[in-house]
Formats: structure tokens, sequence, C-alpha cells
């Protein structure tokens, strides 16, 4: 198998690559511009941030079946999640080992082996090269085992989620997700099988900004009232109990709140905020109405209630640090292409043990804040971004809740406050810092070349 750069020892002197000018980046309440707009912070974020850590990929739903793929990104490297012969899922890199081609240009399949369309190197799904054209034209010690796909060395799952890593020091992932179990959980187990389906195809949407932009905001609850000011206005027609409504009225003399986790996780939980169940609180749209009746008429009223509170989201927006956003019924992966630009993928879910109508629900229900919410995000933030390239105003400031004594920290560090404040921002980037100046990647940045293990 080819020979990759991997993340081994935090912290040893003679493998870290210290960065001191990053750390005094990064202020107790602050951080530098130039994390959001230096090229090269983004390159080394690349290695050491989603190549670091434990990063999402795909959920085990979208390769059921042996022989299944699926293509994404980790960070910027293209890579293809497969399920091979046996069962066995891995995370490879799609790059041809001849002349760096993409091998696999499909966004999802069924495949037992990949051909580069270049020229033909042809690679089984679990990696290893199985043929090249011509293969006299290589001599007698061109080796098919140096040559296999890159893979990603470590591949696991919690709860059907499939995160990877480079970082051979990290703990396992589901110590790795610590608190964010806990949440995670709960927005599985509303489900008669405890899982969801994630097979429908991305809504997908890019902005002119950097990728901690959207990492920022997931878990940010002072803008939705002047940000969001057209969708609560719209949702207050229909009285005060609609979703996101509590956001409206100074949110901090509320019982909501936000968490950071540990690990660059956060949570905001607006569950405390929701009255009657979960179908009672959705903001109206065409066609709800309907479908409750049906359900009504075929189950019955308690029946079909039951079932109606799994079509909404959990009241939870769960942040599982860098790349992965659990918002309502969406999954939302973050996709850095560049320092400046960034795409995001909205993948909808459905559930099993359920009638039909609940499914379409959810799709129905799925389409509202994308389309709605997210476009004033995106605005926020290619303006943050335009806002930050002026040289002269350097720091960004993370400082509401600093001083009030309003957060509390447990005895796992989890830190609780109003979910106006911005703790979960400066906990989020302490792990940034940990993993930028901390962390170790076995890559040689003077020579760009994977060390001979």
């Amino acid at each position: 198998m080819t020979q990759l750069s991997v993340i081994r020892d935090h912290g040893s002197p003679e493998s870290t690559h210290p960065d001191e000018e990053l750390r005094r980046l990064v202020r107790g309440d602050s951080v530098h511009r130039t994390l959001y707009t230096d090229p090269s912070v983004f390159e080394k974020e690349m290695v050491r941030v989603f190549g670091g850590t434990w990063t999402y990929v795909a959920h085990e739903s979208q390769i059921p079946k042996p022989d299944d793929f699926f293509t994404t990104q980790l960070g910027v490297r293209p890579v293809i999640v497969t399920r091979d012969s046996r069962g066995q899922v891995h995370v490879l890199l799609n790059r041809c080992t001849h002349r760096g081609s993409t091998v696999c240009r499909e966004p999802s399949g069924s495949a037992k082996r990949f051909q580069c369309p270049y020229h033909a190197w042809t690679f089984a799904n679990d990696g290893r090269l199985e043929s090249v054209p011509w293969p006299k034209g290589y001599g007698s010690n061109f080796s098919y085992d140096a040559f296999g796909l890159g893979s990603v060395p470590r591949v696991e799952s919690y709860r059907q989620f499939i995160f990877a890593t480079f970082n051979m020091e990290l703990p396992p992932l589901a110590e790795h997700l610590g608190p964010a179990t806990e949440y995670l959980d709960a927005w599985l187990d509303r489900y008669p099988t405890g899982n969801v389906i994630v097979r429908s195809s991305a809504q997908k949407m890019m902005y002119r900004g950097n990728w901690k932009l959207s990492y920022d905001n997931a878990a940010d609850g002072y803008h939705p009232a002047f940000s969001h000011r057209s969708l609560l206005k719209v949702a207050a027609r229909y009285g005060d109990d609609r979703d996101m409504q509590y956001f409206a009225k100074r949110p901090d003399d509320g019982p909501l709140y936000v968490k950071y986790l540990g690990n660059g996780h956060t949570v905001v939980d607006q569950r405390p905020g929701m009255r009657e169940g979960y179908w009672k609180w959705i903001r109206p749209f065409p066609g709800m109405e309907a479908f409750e009746a049906v359900l009504r008429k075929k189950y019955g009223d308690a029946e079909a209630e039951r079932f109606l509170d799994m079509g909404p989201g959990a009241g939870l927006n769960l942040n599982i640090f860098p790349n992965l956003l659990i918002i309502g019924n969406h999954l939302q992966i973050i996709e850095p292409v560049g320092v400046d630009t960034t795409a995001l993928s909205w993948y909808g879910t459905t559930i099993e043990g359920v009638p039909e109508e609940i499914n379409t629900l959810r799709m129905r229900m799925q389409e509202d804040f994308p389309a709605f919410g997210e476009p004033d995000d995106l605005a926020n933030f290619e303006e943050a971004q335009r806002g930050m390239l002026i040289p002269e105003m350097e720091w960004i400031d993370f400082s509401r809740g600093v001083g009030t004594g309003c957060e509390k920290t447990d005895h796992l560090g989890v830190v609780t406050g109003p979910v106006t404040h911005e703790h979960h921002i400066r906990g989020y980037f302490q792990e940034w810092s940990r993993l930028m100046t901390g962390a170790t990647t076995g890559w040689s940045e003077d020579r760009g070349n994977a060390d001979e293990r």
C-alpha cells in the first residue's frame, strides 16, 4: 500500500512543527483576522485539523451493501468511502498513484473496482492495485503492492456515522466524541430503529468565505433575532409558540442554553423552549394539514401524534468539530474549498418503522430552513469575509459572556451558558489552536513528501 503521511505523536520535540506565531493569534476572547484570510493558515488546517482529528466522511446508510461507494472530501482531499466485498469500510484517497488523476468521478454507486480514466490503472475497492496496461513496460522490479491507492489509516463509526483520521495517536472515536454522544444518542433514540437513513441527494450551497465562519455560527444563539428577522416575522403570524420564536425576545431570559462539549464540539439545546411536543411547534408549510388528517384517520389521534412528533427535528443543533452539523433533521457538511471559498452540503434524513407519510413530511420540513434561513447566514459570512480583509482592524471578538459569571463548567469540562454567549467559539478555538500548534503530522512541510516508515 502507498506510504502516506500520518499524525503520530502529540508534542514530541523531534517531530512537532511548533508555530508560535499561530499560538499568538488566538487570545482568550478573540482571534486574529488572518486565521480567516491567510492561505498559509488554510493549508496547515487541511493537514493539522482535517487530517489531525476525527473528521466526518459519510453515513453507513450511504454505503449499505458490499461494493457500495460514496465520494466526498476530507478537507480538500477527494476520497472514496467504500464497503468492500467482505463488508469492511475503507476511506481511500481518490488519486491515481500513477499520474495523480481521480480514479472515481461518480458521486455514489456500486463497483468492485475503479479504473483511472487517464491510463486505465485499475484498483480494487479496498485500494489494491489490480492491473496496469502493458505491464512489461515497467520492468521486473515494478511492485503492485507499492502502488495501491492511499487510504486513511483510521476509520471508525459511531451509530453509523463514519469518521476518519490520519492521526495515529487519537483516542477511539467514541471517547473523542465524549459528551457529544449524549446529544447524538438523544437525536437518534427518538426513532423506532434508533437510526436515520441518508440516501437523498444533497442540497448544495457555496459562499465566498472561510469554512470557520460556518462553525462559528453553528451554535450561535445571538444572531437569529436579527439575521433571521424575516423568517421569525412569518412564523409570528401564527403565534409565539412556533419554532425559533424563543430567539426573538431576549432569549437569555428563557431556558435555552449553549454548551461547549470539549474537543471542539458544541450544542445549542432548544428543547427547553419547546411546548407541547415537536409537531405542534413547527412553522406551517404547504400540505401539513392534509398529511395530519390522513394520519389521524388511519391511526387515531394518540398514535398519529406519536408518529407526527417524529417528523420535526429534535430541537438540537449539534456540531461535531470540524465539519458535521446536525440541524433539525438535516446533516450539514462543511466542505472547505479555499481560504475564502466554502461549500455546504445539506442531506435530508428519513427514518424506518414509521408510515410513509412521515418521511414525506420530513422531506417537506427539510425544505424550510435551507431555503428561508440559510441564505441570511451565507450573506453574513460573505460580508464578514470582506470585512476581515481590512488590515488595520486585526481582531475578531468572541467575548460575549466573559466576566458575567453566567457560564458554568462541570466535572467533564463541559461549559454551559446562556444561548447568546460565545463560550462555544472560545472553546473550539482552543481545540483549533491545540491541533494547529501542538499536533504533529509526520509530514515534512519543507520537502512536501511523506516519511518512509
